[in-house]
């Protein structure tokens, strides 16, 4: 059996970094950006073209009662000027945090473009009707999936799920399977993004923008790295 390597990678020397500084891109009209939900999907747009996987990926971080965190991936199922949504069973460990405490932070990090977006806000629940027609655009096992899984609860083994999935089978399988009633819609609606772009020796582009609420303009600034 081989050996796992644990090795950190290396400090890069002088002369690497030299050669990625000479390779940065320019910042001028960057630093100029005023609308961070454009420059996001600008972001994502490049993302979608260099990532070899989920470009959609991001990391979710919620709290409960006690504001002890906790934080998965999840995927970005929509993003708009109302914020960024994803779905869920509202019955999970997440789903419960938000309901009792209904702040999020989003991390996405794409290592092919080395650059990252931070966001943070309120949540709230996406309309029925967008649930509906999100949940209705997956794939047929993926319906089942909703109603059969017990998100986050313990369970004594796989042939439990299954049993459970072939039940549900049996009774969506023909026809329209219906939206699961704790299968949500949610949605972070931005106070605050930070766009973050790596530079040599770590000394690294930060823009961040802010806003007390949803109806207030966005603030500009760059941030020491």
């Amino acid at each position: 059996m081989a050996k796992s390597d644990n090795t950190i990678p290396p400090t890069p020397s002088a002369e690497e970094y030299a050669e990625k500084a000479a390779k940065s891109p320019d910042d001028g009209a960057w630093f100029k950006q005023v609308d961070p939900l454009a420059l996001f999907q600008e972001w994502f747009e490049a993302a979608k073209a260099s990532e070899p996987n989920d470009p959609n990926a991001m990391a979710l971080a919620t709290a409960d009662d006690t504001g002890f965190p906790d934080v998965r991936m999840v995927l970005l199922k929509g993003v708009s000027f109302k914020g960024f949504d994803f779905y869920t069973n509202a019955e999970s460990r997440k789903g419960t945090q938000l309901d009792r405490n209904p702040v999020a932070a989003l991390c996405f990090h794409w290592k092919s473009l080395r650059r990252q977006v931070r966001v943070s806000g309120p949540v709230f629940n996406v309309t029925d009707e967008e649930a509906d027609a999100y949940f209705h655009s997956r794939a047929k096992d993926s319906q089942i999936g909703a109603w059969a899984s017990q998100q986050s609860r313990p369970m004594e083994g796989r042939f439990e799920l299954e049993k459970r999935i072939a039940g549900f089978a049996a009774k969506y399988g023909i026809g329209t399977t219906p939206r699961p009633p704790h299968w949500k819609g949610y949605r972070v609606v931005p106070t605050r993004i930070e766009f973050w772009r790596d530079r040599p020796f770590r000394l690294h582009d930060r823009l961040e923008f802010t806003r007390a609420n949803a109806d207030e303009d966005w603030s500009r600034a760059r941030l020491y790295p």
